[in-house]
């Protein structure tokens, strides 16, 4: 009976061995919460190619939008923990959701385990050109004078742009109309067409059309100027060191994954991250890469929601 107990453990550590052994053996679905066309969808398309290239296998991308990235969030917890369904996760995604919605679908600490945060930028605040306003203070001054008619477009309730247009009622007084979108790609179509008065989105969403000349941009969220827009001052500059907002793209898997995944996956996109022509790209886009280890993200991301708590709760955001 010893044996035969003993024979059968061996082979149970055996076929454990080999299963981690042979990751990936199958193609990696990389689950994009937003629609295509932003950041959150360029960034893992981008990436896809040389983590495919380095790991043997196809990696595909699944968008699944909805409820400022709760939707696929959610898929990704609910996935098998074998590395093979992983999650492109947002400050929104990781850090807000939780505190705006009642219900959450998941809880980023407890249903993810950390792989890598892959880049950052900071938000900007632009204008349609029909709007008759190039400073801040001509922006607030405008809302002052026609109170109520002002609108400010979102990604969604929670989402960065929308705690960035929050901060902005609450620091400068304007009188704004909150319009939430289901992801920054439809907010910018309306913003281009003027059925939105403004949008406190991040840098890298919203640069080509101010380069194009289609938005003005009126101030940077961050603690200094972009070299990308050397001659658009920050929120500071004009009087408003309250009004702080940025964005950043990281991979987490479902929580209980195997670390030696998670370690595999983490040296496949850091690898990715620093490719020189991939990191030229993100600068160009206002992004600059973070490429950390799987400990430190964790513990951004339980940093990052501390903070995001408290701006909440100043905001008094909420979702449904």
């Amino acid at each position: 009976m010893k044996f035969h107990f003993a024979f059968a453990a061996a082979l149970s550590l055996l076929s454990l061995a080999a299963s981690a052994a042979v990751f990936p053996d199958k193609p990696i679905t990389i689950v994009a919460p937003f629609p295509a066309g932003s950041s959150s969808d360029l960034i893992p398309r981008m990436l896809a190619p040389l983590v495919s290239k380095s790991l043997g296998v196809p990696v595909i991308i699944d968008n699944r939008a909805g409820a400022n990235g709760s939707l696929g969030a959610g898929v990704v917890a609910r996935a098998p923990a074998d590395g093979d369904t992983i999650l492109l996760g947002t400050t929104g995604v990781l850090a807000i959701n939780q505190w705006i919605y009642p219900k959450p679908q998941y809880l980023p600490e407890r249903d993810f385990t950390a792989i890598i945060n892959a880049a950052a930028t900071p938000n900007l605040l632009v204008v349609p050109r029909s709007v008759e306003a190039n400073t801040l203070k001509e922006l607030i001054a405008l809302a002052k004078a026609k109170p109520g008619t002002l609108s400010f477009a979102s990604a969604g309730n929670g989402s960065t742009s929308h705690l960035c247009g929050e901060a902005l009622k609450h620091e400068t007084g304007m009188d704004m109309v909150h319009v939430p979108y289901k992801g920054p790609a439809p907010a910018a179509v309306d913003l281009l067409g003027g059925r939105v008065s403004m949008m406190c989105d991040n840098l890298s969403n919203v640069l080509q059309y101010v380069k194009t000349g289609q938005l003005k941009a009126i101030a940077l969220t961050g603690t200094k100027r972009s070299p990308l827009l050397p001659n658009v001052p920050t929120t500071a500059e004009q009087g408003f060191p309250g009004v702080q907002a940025g964005i950043w793209y990281g991979f987490v898997a479902p929580a209980a994954t195997p670390k030696e995944t998670v370690d595999r996956l983490n040296a496949a996109f850091a690898q990715a991250l620093r490719d020189p022509a991939i990191d030229a790209r993100l600068e160009s886009l206002g992004l600059t890469v973070i490429a950390d280890k799987p400990e430190a993200f964790k513990h951004f991301i339980a940093q990052e929601s501390a903070r995001m708590k408290n701006v909440v709760a100043a905001s008094g955001a909420k979702a449904e």
